[in-house]
């Protein structure tokens, strides 16, 4: 027990200390590192993104369990359900047309109330519904991509070829989505900055009407968990602060859109000397050991008189390749007309279709796709496919 004198003692001993200090003894917790800033990501769009868009709760989560947890959905729109915890801010607005956004200047509020750092964009469904011709879609496009530009001169925008569209009431909306479809990487192409990069991810190849929507238009389970699988890569990589190689520059830029009936400017054609005389390629020899590829050909949609397909190349060695070759002969009938995510040359029925640059080195089990237009007769079929890897 402590005596009366000495507790006196004590108790004029800490009178005597400053009140501020013993607050600092007593009180001021141990100092903790600044949070990182999270990358802002504006989904943009309209009912594709946003009613309820449900492929931006698959790919939140996706980003959240490979550990990409800085991130932070911004919008002035909230979610709509979609079954599973995720960000669900947006700015995808059911029925707006990007036109009509860019028209009466929607945009630059939408950005003064969120800062967005990156842009996921996937606008145009209604425009083509409408009969908009893609130059005006287009420059709409690059009006939006002013617009970012101007309150964030480093914005990463990523921008989508819209989904496939059948809708019972409009039977021509199909290929006017190829239409936009075909000048978007050539207008990307031309608006890309060092500062601001526009990377062009490919939502149109390998997503059918038929098993990834419900009504020929909207995207069902299925086709959200496509789109969010097309999406992902990419803004891994805007996250990262790096440029993601998701879509190629095309071989060829139309010089002048398509109009919105017109099919697309082939970006591949059969490849001839200066005689006119096919060319043909040259010996092939056998691959280093370890290094092994196959290649599967599918239909992926189609319709009167035309399809579109898709090729996976799938390394199966041992070692990583540094490139692949896959060879095939269309059905009678057949044609391809335009290609991506290849270089192809065609003589008669004989098809070769080659990697590009950025995708022919493949770890084992690693895949890369390449896809295609085509014309037909009757029903188009898929033909076997053989691949060669170096």
């Amino acid at each position: 027990m402590l005596r009366r004198p000495f507790l006196s003692a004590l108790l004029a001993a800490f009178t005597a200390v400053p009140l501020t200090l013993l607050v600092g003894l007593v009180a001021t917790p141990a100092a903790r590192p600044a949070a990182a800033t999270p990358v802002r990501v504006m989904p943009l769009g309209d009912s594709i993104t946003g009613s309820p868009g449900c492929w931006r709760s698959i790919l939140w989560n996706r980003l959240q369990s490979t550990g990409h947890t800085d991130v932070d959905f911004v919008g002035t729109l909230g979610p709509q359900g979609c079954g599973q915890p995720y960000d669900g801010d947006n700015e995808g607005h059911g029925g707006y047309l990007v036109t009509n956004v860019a028209n009466q200047n929607l945009l630059p509020g939408w950005l003064a109330a969120t800062r967005p750092d990156v842009v996921l964009m996937h606008f145009g469904t209604n425009d083509v519904w409408s009969n908009i011709a893609p130059a005006t879609i287009l420059a709409a496009y690059s009006k939006l991509v002013d617009q970012m530009r101007a309150g964030n001169p480093a914005m990463r925008i990523i921008v989508a070829k819209i989904i496939p569209m059948a809708p019972s009431s409009c039977a021509e909306c199909g290929q006017r989505a190829v239409a936009l479809n075909a000048v978007i990487d050539g207008w990307a192409a031309g608006k890309t900055t060092a500062a601001s990069p526009i990377v062009v991810v490919d939502q149109w190849t390998g997503f059918s009407t038929s098993t990834d929507t419900y009504d020929g238009v909207h995207p069902n389970a299925a086709g959200d968990q496509k789109m969010s699988d097309r999406w992902y890569p990419a803004l891994v990589a805007a996250l990262g602060g790096t440029t993601p190689t998701a879509s190629p520059t095309p071989t060829v830029s139309p010089t002048t859109p398509p109009t919105p009936t017109a099919s697309p400017t082939p970006t591949a054609s059969p490849t001839v000397s200066p005689t006119g005389s096919p060319t043909v390629d040259p010996p092939t020899t056998s691959p280093p050991v370890g290094i092994a590829c196959t290649a599967s050909y599918r239909i992926t949609n189609q319709w009167q008189g035309g399809h579109q397909g898709e090729v996976t190349v799938r390394s199966t060695g041992t070692a990583r390749t540094t490139g692949w070759r896959v060879t095939f002969t269309l059905p009678a009938g057949q044609q391809i007309t335009q290609t991506w995510n290849a270089e192809l040359t065609q003589t008669g029925s004989a098809v070769t279709a080659r990697n590009v640059n950025w995708n022919g080195a493949l770890a084992p089990a690693a895949e890369a796709t390449f896809g295609f237009l085509g014309t037909h007769t009757g029903t188009a079929t898929a033909p076997t496919a053989t691949c060669t890897a170096s």
